[in-house]
């Protein structure tokens, strides 16, 4: 606790807490016009279909981008589509450079710059991402934001280990951002990425080691008691608010939001409202986003009335229902296993102009997942298509498992095709289970062509999927196609380091045998309860 910590406080009055950047934003930005919309459209899907590593990519975007369509606007906005597209991080990091290389019309911006480092570090090419921080702090220091710097620790404590993460935090200060002093801010990105992999220990750790040269503000303790929430101890985390208290930093509307955002998750939803109370009396007035959290506890607490009744409040408050409110409202009636009542909220979406997004969808699937109904399931999946929305990662690795298990293989192809056709590379957990789907009903061609697109697009295949296809290709005397596989994985391993998690199997130790069962509890066992991107 605190107590322990020998905490000096500053006189800041900054009470809110630093905000990491969320998942990027990855739609057209407001000034974008529909004819530029058709063209980062355009651009990120020949970018992604690019065959890598077989064709150097500048030529093609020498031949099919134009100088004057390089605007900012147009730059970021290709890059935000090439994030949600899951292209390979080389690619991003080309085009970055290439558009570098022609600032006639372009002039680079904080957005873009992180957008390729994001989509570098995802993939963990950090490497990569070093040499284009060191690069860009010569040459365009002012792309350096605290986001920039969040974006490479965050990953890099997620996926490396504490020494490397402070020898990262290091470097940064010597060799990145050159010149400046660095300050609690700075300190605060360096808990915050501890925090947010729920790596307490790491993040007080780092804490005892550096305040005394970082003297905290209210942001730090927030960022601590986001550490303590991310743990599921409440207790320790109500102990660190009340010597926080104690050693006068006042509470922000964040630390209240925390708190209760905590009790929610854990069921304790009465604990929570006792929290919202309190917030009220001390004049700290709610935000949507802590109303919204309190929705989403209601449903967790199984209590449809309340998640119904705060919704209702929302314009008594001053505020407006937006598209997280309805989301959260929806949780709650598909927990309290009310589906029609969701679907008819989402009626109310539409008629008020309120736009659907992932989370509406991924929520709703679930609903009806749950509920038994296929026929709900498919007719909602054809609904999202006609309205040509893409979905993220996580739903759309859901459908594939749920239309594998439930014999709608042709839905699951269905599916892979629009997101290629769409300049997508679906993520290979998607690719795992539609080729083992395929496999097991004896449709290896199809699977074979769908495990080529992927590698095509610069995207590993696992080996898993690589097992059950090199077994069912030889069975069919496809030794080929096998043969072709072979070469793309070896030229793709020449220049990518494998991800985690995700081991190629090299051809040349011989064959392996993966019965289906077993590549399908794999696949599932590596994306249940997974975040992605």
């Amino acid at each position: 606790m605190l107590s322990l910590l020998s905490l000096k406080k500053t006189h800041s009055t900054n009470h809110h807490l630093f905000q990491i950047p969320k998942r990027l934003f990855v739609a057209l930005s407001p000034t974008a016009t529909s004819t530029q919309s058709i063209e980062v459209e355009r651009i990120a899907r020949i970018i992604n279909d690019h065959p890598f590593p077989n064709q150097p990519l500048h030529p093609t975007l020498t031949h099919h981008i134009p100088p004057t369509l390089l605007t900012t606007a147009f730059v970021e906005n290709v890059l935000g589509r090439l994030f949600a597209a899951h292209s390979n991080g080389l690619k991003a990091l080309e085009f970055f450079k290439y558009s570098l290389n022609n600032q006639t019309h372009f002039s680079p911006s904080p957005d873009s710059f992180e957008k390729t480092l994001h989509i570098l570090a995802r993939m963990r090419y950090f490497d990569k991402a070093w040499d284009l921080m060191v690069e860009i702090g010569k040459t365009h220091p002012f792309l350096l934001t605290l986001k920039s710097m969040s974006i490479m620790l965050c990953k890099i404590a997620k996926f490396r280990s504490y020494e490397e993460t402070l020898d990262a935090f290091e470097k940064m200060e010597k060799r990145v951002f050159v010149g400046r002093k660095f300050g609690v801010e700075e300190f605060n990105v360096l808990l915050r990425a501890f925090c947010t992999v729920r790596k307490l220990k790491e993040a007080k750790s780092v804490f005892v080691k550096m305040h005394e040269r970082f003297p905290p503000n209210v942001k730090t303790m927030n960022i601590l008691l986001l550490g303590f929430k991310e743990s599921r101890d409440v207790t320790a985390m109500e102990l660190f608010y009340h010597e926080m208290v104690k050693r006068g930093f006042k509470p922000s509307s964040s630390s209240y939001g925390i708190r209760i955002d905590a009790y929610c998750k854990k069921g304790y939803f009465a604990d929570a409202l006792r929290i919202f109370e309190e917030m009220e009396r001390a004049n700290c007035l709610p935000t949507l986003e802590t109303v919204t959290t309190l929705i989403h506890g209601a449903g967790v607490a199984r209590n449809a009335m309340k998640a119904r009744e705060l919704f209702d409040e929302i314009p008594k408050r001053n505020l407006q229902a937006d598209t997280g409110a309805y989301n959260a409202l929806i949780s709650s009636l598909v927990k309290c296993r009310e589906v029609k009542s969701a679907i008819q909220l989402m009626d109310e979406m539409e008629k008020n102009n309120i736009h659907y997004d992932d989370m509406t969808y991924h929520t709703m699937f679930l609903g009806l997942m749950k509920s038994g109904s296929i026929e709900g399931v498919c007719e909602l999946y054809h609904k999202m298509i006609d309205r040509n929305f893409v979905p993220k990662t996580r739903t759309v690795v859901m459908l594939m498992k749920f239309f594998c298990v439930n014999s709608q293989i042709d839905l699951g192809l269905n599916l892979w095709g629009y997101l290629v056709g769409k300049g997508y590379c679906p993520h290979h957990h998607a690719l795992d289970l539609l080729v083992t789907g395929l496999c097991s009903r004896g449709r290896s061609h199809e699977a074979f062509k769908c495990s080529k697109q992927s590698l095509e697009r610069g995207i590993h295949v696992s080996e898993a999927v690589y097992g059950m296809l090199e077994r069912f290709l030889l069975q069919s005397n496809m030794t080929d196609k096998l043969g072709e596989l072979n070469q793309m994985i070896e030229k793709l391993q020449s220049v990518l380091p494998p991800s985690s998690g995700n081991y190629i199997h090299s051809p040349s130790n011989g064959p392996r045998c993966w019965s289906f069962k077993q590549t399908f509890v794999e696949c599932s066992k590596r994306f249940e309860g997974r975040e992605f991107g």
